[in-house]
């Protein structure tokens, strides 16, 4: 495996089992750098190049101070593992990445021996974050799963005597001749509409994805104009759009509703002044509903309001949980389901004094 971590970003012609070790080690979820005693890069597979958002080329012969300079725990480790020649294990240990962004990994350091020598240093990442989120996610889906079988249950119970009501009432609105009357049918027929629809929202999200080519930007433009129309105030969006990111294969119309439903929510959480955010960049080896996904698309839609309250931040995508009097509770949940329906997920964050919604959309779609 040593020779094979050596070859694989070169043109070098390697026997078979050398080959098999190569193409193993290129597609192992688990981040893989290999040092020599001299503590610089001989090699980077595909997942440390993700993990570290750095590639092989600008990274290769750089010494762990370079690649890390604001992470100190590596240089001292694996220095510590070359001079002793026993393994460093640790876990839950902040990484520092070129765009300052952080992160905890857990890592095994582990010399390379040859002649009772450590010829090399053999570097194991695995991002701890990614593993919280996973189980998280988990979580976070047998609940919602339940929450929402026991809320269609109802809804189903619901809409049928809701028929009857609004029957009842065109029924009674012939009979009267006192048209004053007339208004408390007409408040019942109304509720009774009301109601229906709001019932309908509830079981549409089980819908399958009828699929088709589609550019997430286009639907981007699409929503923003429809959020504009149906504002009378100004809305200020900032657009940061990765041009590069190609059609994929997805159902347009449950697109359009998930990204309407997290704009709706930026646009209600905004003052006057606010600003939304609309960013786009494709991410590689994410892991989402126990699938690692090569590459995916990840939609950020930020505000500058408030957040969530934290009161109901960890059930914000639970079906009726919402922070506002007037609302539903409907529109995160569908959002979330309608996503999850092609495979991906949404997170919520809170950075700073923004509100992070990010959409993650496997690029490679299911027929499933």
């Amino acid at each position: 495996m040593k020779d094979a971590l050596k070859k694989c970003n070169n043109k070098q012609i390697m026997s078979p089992s050398s080959e098999t070790h190569a193409r193993i080690v290129e597609n192992l979820a688990t981040a893989v750098l290999l040092f020599d005693k001299d503590l610089h890069l001989i090699s980077i597979n595909n997942a440390g190049e993700g993990l570290l958002s750095v590639s092989s080329k600008r990274v290769s012969g750089m010494t762990p101070k370079q690649i890390w300079p604001n992470s100190s725990f590596f240089y001292d480790a694996i220095q510590r593992s070359l001079f002793s020649g026993g393994t460093c294990i640790d876990r839950g240990v902040d990484l520092y990445l070129n765009n300052a962004q952080k992160i905890k990994v857990d890592c095994m350091i582990t010399p390379v021996i040859v002649n009772e020598v450590a010829e090399e240093i053999l570097v194991e990442l695995v991002n701890a974050d990614a593993f919280v989120r996973v189980m998280q996610e988990t979580n976070q889906q047998t609940v919602q799963e339940a929450a929402k079988e026991s809320v269609q249950g109802m809804a189903h119970e619901i809409r049928n005597p809701l028929g009857g009501i609004r029957g009842a009432a065109q029924l009674l609105e012939r009979e009267l001749d006192n048209k004053e009357l007339l208004e408390y049918t007409q408040i019942i027929i109304n509720e009774a509409d009301r109601l229906r629809n709001f019932i309908d929202r509830m079981l549409t999200t089980s819908t399958q994805p009828a699929k088709a080519d589609m550019n997430i930007h286009e639907v981007l433009e699409y929503v923003v104009s429809v959020v504009r129309a149906e504002n009378s105030r100004p809305l200020n969006f900032k657009k940061d759009y990765d041009p590069s990111i190609p059609d994929i294969n997805a159902d347009r119309e449950q697109i359009i509703q998930a990204v309407l439903n997290l704009i709706r929510n930026a646009v209600q959480a905004i003052d006057e002044d606010g600003t939304i955010t609309l960013k786009t960049r494709i991410q590689r080896q994410v892991t989402i509903q126990h699938r690692l996904n090569r590459h995916i698309i990840e939609l950020d839609i930020i505000d500058d309001g408030p957040g969530v309250p934290p009161e109901i931040e960890s059930g914000a995508f639970y079906p009726l949980v919402t922070g506002r009097a007037e609302g539903t509770g409907l529109g995160l949940s569908i959002a979330q389901q309608l996503i999850q329906s092609h495979g991906g997920l949404i997170n919520y964050e809170r950075k700073g004094s923004n509100t992070y919604f990010s959409i993650l959309l496997p690029m490679e779609q299911s027929d499933e």
